[in-house]
């Protein structure tokens, strides 16, 4: 089943369980996956790839939005940003712990043959790829300065 099926049916049982925090993380992902499948050059259907960077990018704009709510003490506005969030993160694959991204690219950087810091894009590149929507980009970027430095 498609992404966008499973939305329709989660908004459709959300309105009957009149959850109004639930629905409105439902349509923001429905608008932002319909947004994708309009998208100029977009392909027909949307593929799980692009629905993942859709997901990842709704949490990203979430938890940054949060975080200036919470510095200009605007707790009701912060906490609809994290009740959204908590909608949105239950659409995307499990996220892997701190130490099983480290493991995972210990094996990498020795499948890859990387040496040295100047080898980091190949490692970025494969673990990108390799890691959609498992891991933060950033958490995978600092790991992987450390491994290599």
């Amino acid at each position: 089943m498609s992404l966008i099926t499973q939305i329709n049916q989660d908004i459709k049982q959300a309105m009957l369980a009149k959850d109004a925090d639930k629905l409105r993380g439902l349509r923001a992902i429905k608008s932002a996956l319909l947004l994708a499948q309009t998208e100029k050059g977009a392909a027909e259907e949307v593929t799980p790839e692009t629905e993942i960077k859709v997901l990842q990018k709704l949490v990203k704009q979430r938890k940054e939005s949060a975080e200036i709510y919470k510095t200009q003490n605007r707790d009701d506005l912060y906490q609809i940003e994290v009740e959204e969030l908590e909608v949105i993160e239950a659409y995307l694959p499990k996220q892997m712990s701190h130490e099983e991204v480290e493991t995972y690219l210990k094996g990498l950087i020795a499948r890859v043959d990387a040496t040295s810091v100047k080898d980091m894009g190949k490692v970025m590149g494969a673990a990108n790829k390799e890691l959609a929507g498992k891991a933060d980009g950033r958490t995978i970027s600092e790991l992987v300065k450390q491994l290599l430095g």
